[in-house]
């Protein structure tokens, strides 16, 4: 039994227990969607970073992993058109870091990095069927989403704002995720860019349950019992984990990104545009301090990683986190190591 009354993501999802793994792409495995699955809760596997092919052998592991309900998820961003000038613009500004690196700014590439929806992988979707579809930074287009819904998946979304929630009700979405400023990552965001109208999640899930007729999943800000019965609390059916699940051994992040997992206390986060062209909440580091965190120089998403990788490269060979994107939400120093299958049953079961 938990804290919650609202059983309608339960009842929606095939699951046993109202937690959800938030998808981080470059940082969930298929071994922590099979864990939290297997624990009762819902694994996500986000496709971002993966090529269609790299992606269908992922689910493919899950699959072998488990027979439960699990949810992939996908980017809904447009590809820009090329920007030479902006890139050429950006190149210049990090000019100081490759010469004091000694590195040859040629050596930039296009940064992409991040695939959004497409039919690629959308016939993953409809070979696979899987219980459940997310999306961010909004839908995808009409005909791309009614395929996903003819597969049988449940589609869910994130919303920033509550104008954002009211638009994903509208056009059919089955929970609305309620990402409150506190999250980490990248953010939901795709009706406004301006993140001075951004809220946070005590603020903006009452204000969403208010607002649509859907069952709403509370995420940001939320990494130990506390924080799920906070949720509960507000009206959420439940909460989507993201932060917490990067100190389990399953996360496949560097060490130098659990290390700095451990010092985001004392150095804090921050919302930065440096990494990838898009507002993501990370621990602060030395470019985020010199450069940003937010920048107008930086390319448009997801192009701007580019131009870091050489750096980034150089300087984690030095053991030097300088370039790096180190993603995490506020409540990381609320996160305790142990394994994503005790993670998500001690999320539950302590909040009851």
């Amino acid at each position: 039994m938990t804290a919650s009354t609202d059983t309608r993501i339960l009842d929606l999802f095939g699951i046993d227990l109202p937690i959800i793994q938030a998808p981080m792409a470059g940082a969930t495995t298929p071994e922590m969607v099979v864990a939290v699955s297997e624990a009762g809760g819902l694994g996500s596997l986000p496709a971002a970073q993966y090529t269609a092919a790299e992606f269908r052998a992922a689910v493919e592991t899950v699959r072998a992993g488990t027979a439960k309900p699990f949810n992939l998820n996908f980017f809904c961003h447009a590809v820009p058109a090329p920007d030479p000038a902006r890139q050429a613009a950006w190149l210049a500004r990090l000019a100081p870091y490759y010469e004091a690196a000694g590195l040859d700014p040629a050596e930039a590439g296009a940064g992409s990095g991040r695939a959004p929806f497409d039919d690629a992988f959308c016939r993953i979707v409809e070979e696979v069927r899987p219980a459940v579809v997310s999306f961010h930074f909004g839908l995808p287009d009409a005909a791309l989403l009614a395929r996903v819904k003819a597969c049988g998946a449940r589609v869910i979304s994130s919303a920033t704002t509550v104008a954002e929630a009211r638009w994903l009700a509208e056009r059919g979405v089955d929970a609305v995720i309620a990402m409150g400023l506190e999250a980490g990552g990248h953010r939901g965001n795709f009706l406004t860019h301006d993140m001075a109208s951004q809220v946070g999640t005590m603020a903006l899930v009452p204000q969403v349950v208010d607002a649509v007729g859907v069952p709403v999943i509370a995420a940001g800000g939320i990494a130990d019992a506390r924080g799920v019965r906070a949720a509960f609390m507000l009206g959420a059916a439940a909460v989507q984990v993201g932060t917490a699940y990067l100190f389990t051994p399953e996360a496949g992040i560097s060490s130098l990104h659990r290390a700095a997992l451990g010092r985001a206390a004392e150095e804090g986060t921050a919302l930065t545009n440096l990494f990838t062209g898009r507002p993501a909440r990370g621990v602060m580091n030395r470019l985020m301090r010199e450069a940003g965190p937010l920048s107008d120089a930086a390319p448009a998403f997801p192009t701007a990683g580019g131009a870091l990788a050489p750096l980034r490269r150089h300087a984690e060979g030095l053991g030097r986190d300088d370039f790096t994107n180190l993603w995490s939400g506020q409540a990381a120093p609320l996160a305790e190591p142990m394994g994503a299958a005790d993670l998500t049953r001690r999320l539950a079961q302590t909040a009851a």
